[in-house]
């Protein structure tokens, strides 16, 4: 049976009270592709997080530094010349044919921004990095994170200039790489207030005050317990490479930096978010990692925290114990569901950090539906009406679009050579216990995962709608 739509109406995507943005791969981890990730959570995210490097002066460079000197004698993960993370294949002489430029697109054919994490050497010229931005220019939102926790000692682009320099660098690359890519906003990530008995200040405050300025988003990473030792020892207890913390005090500080940068940034507020978050489950082991993530998340809601913009989940699957996943250590295409996964599931879906949703007028075919971001997009929505739990429910298609779809607060991607698509895993987990009304919505994000001539905003004309076919019996009944 195909259900009769009768009704159409826009709709508008805008943020969620906490944005909700996800890891995936870094030098923990390899990339997994989105629609694997979209299918075990359920929804997509506001943004995907993925770190790449860029030191074109080295020797080594472009290969992975782990591989070129795979027979180094290193005991930490960044004793190597430079960061131990894919590296980037674009810029002056290169290409954007492979990475990070094929995960991006995937990253937005699916819904999503990218949030770029970028390591650069701080003494690559401003043709370089205008070539960066070159390269950034079709995709949209990106949120582009330039040297984060920078404010360290660990990473290769702080062993080679001083603090002021690293800072002075990041206030040059972006504002280089934003005149060749407006599309792009920069994040400072770097330590806030860590030891409030100390005073209020942002740790490094004198030599990044201008950086809090003139960024365009605020950031610290957050990690409720960590063991930076990995892999290269065990977390014991009474060991010295790993810590464990609060979460309350997780949460008290990082409010507490969010307002420091306000006041450097003379009482003008600027997004704050946490571009890394977890507990290690190398410390607490799999099941307090869950509690953890969660009662961070309950705080979040619970007090309301409307300063608090979004955070990254770190990760989706890691090779050691920060991921949703574990990377199965016999195939790395293989993850090992943690308990943090339906915590973390839940958690995206529950109000507080799921996307808002506003319907508009009566609209008819043809309609253009617009692409800005994943925190600005206009679509379409359909009432459907279901006499009871259906035991078939899917869309089929007659023409090449590249959709996102949502129906009983689970996502649905449809690639341009998909014909049908089964909606029944939206009734698996929450199966109807009567008659309903549902509402069906309809995005079209980039088909090539890239814009067009308009840098900020990506159409598409929708000449025809699917046919929806719905059934609430079995094909063919019970014999017995």
């Amino acid at each position: 049976m195909y259900y009769e739509i009768n009704e159409m109406k826009k709709v508008t995507m805008g943020k969620a009270k906490c944005a909700v943005d996800l890891g995936d791969g870094s030098e923990r981890g390899e990339y997994v592709d989105q629609d694997y990730i979209l299918q075990r959570l359920g929804r997509p995210h506001r943004s995907i997080s993925l770190m790449y490097c860029y030191y074109p002066f080295d020797e080594q460079f472009p290969q992975r530094i782990s591989e070129a000197m795979k027979d180094a004698d290193v005991s930490f993960q960044w004793d190597y010349p430079y960061d131990d993370y894919f590296t980037y294949k674009g810029g002056i002489g290169g290409s954007r044919d492979g990475e990070p430029f094929e995960q991006m697109r995937d990253v937005r054919r699916h819904g999503q921004d990218v949030t770029l994490t970028l390591t650069i050497d701080p003494h690559v010229t401003d043709e370089m990095l205008a070539a960066i931005g070159d390269d950034l220019r079709t995709f949209g939102r990106v949120l582009l994170r330039i040297n984060h926790e920078a404010t360290g000692n660990w990473f290769s682009f702080n062993k080679r200039a001083t603090y002021q320099e690293v800072a002075d660098f990041y206030c040059r690359a972006s504002r280089v790489i934003k005149e060749h890519a407006p599309n792009v906003q920069t994040i400072l990530c770097i330590g806030g207030v860590e030891n409030p008995e100390k005073g209020p200040e942002i740790e490094m405050e004198k030599e990044f005050s201008q950086a809090v300025r003139e960024t365009d988003i605020w950031s610290v990473d957050k990690y409720m317990s960590l063991h930076w030792g990995w892999p290269f020892d065990v977390a014991e207890t009474g060991g010295t490479s790993h810590k464990r913390g609060s979460v309350r005090e997780t949460y008290e500080h990082t409010k507490m930096s969010y307002e420091r940068f306000r006041y450097i940034n003379g009482g003008v507020d600027k997004p704050m978010v946490m571009s890394e978050f977890n507990s290690d489950g190398d410390v607490t082991g799999a099941y307090e990692q869950a509690e953890m993530v969660k009662l961070f998340c309950d705080i979040l809601a619970q007090e309301k925290a409307d300063w608090f913009t979004g955070f990254t989940f770190y990760q989706f699957r890691d090779r050691g114990r920060l991921g949703l996943e574990i990377e199965d250590p016999n195939n790395q295409n293989v993850g090992i569901e943690q308990p943090v996964m339906q915590t973390y599931k839940d958690i995206i879906h529950s109000d507080w950090f799921y996307p808002s949703m506003t319907s508009g007028e009566d609209i008819t075919l043809p309609v253009t539906l617009r692409w800005g971001s994943s925190e600005d997009a206009e679509g379409i929505e359909i009432p459907v009406h279901f006499d009871k739990n259906p035991h078939f429910c899917e869309l089929v298609f007659e023409d090449e679009s590249n959709l996102m779809i949502e129906i009983h607060g689970r996502w649905f991607y449809k690639s341009p050579k998909a014909k049908t698509i089964d909606l029944m895993s939206a009734f698996f987990e929450k199966p109807l216990d009567g008659a309903a009304d549902l509402t069906l919505r309809i995005f079209a994000p980039p088909a090539s995962g890239e814009n067009d001539e308009d840098i900020y905003n990506y159409y598409y004309t929708l000449e025809k709608l699917p046919r929806l076919r719905i059934l609430t019996e079995p094909v063919e009944k019970s014999l017995d």
